[in-house]
């Protein structure tokens, strides 16, 4: 059984998320998701609590979204 930590590295991030590393990477290096650069090599890492709280809050903004922008059937494409 894998023990919860504290800190996660990038490939964790990406697991949890079911997205690349790159895409990991890219959301901690602009500031999107919160990070902290730990080490004498500088790797990063999310607090697993941030990270659950940036879940809520993409969960938030998505339903916020959705209920702003109701889905009328059509898509984008053909909106115009």
């Amino acid at each position: 059984m894998r023990r919860v930590t504290r800190f996660l590295t990038l490939d964790d991030v990406a697991e949890e998320l079911a997205i690349s590393r790159s895409q990991a990477y890219a959301l901690v290096r602009n500031g999107t998701l919160p990070a902290m650069k730990v080490g004498g090599r500088g790797q990063w890492r999310v607090e697993r609590s941030r990270l659950e709280q940036w879940i809520d809050q993409a969960h938030a903004d998505t339903h916020r979204f959705v209920t702003d922008h109701p889905f009328t059937g059509q898509l984008d494409d053909e909106a115009e």
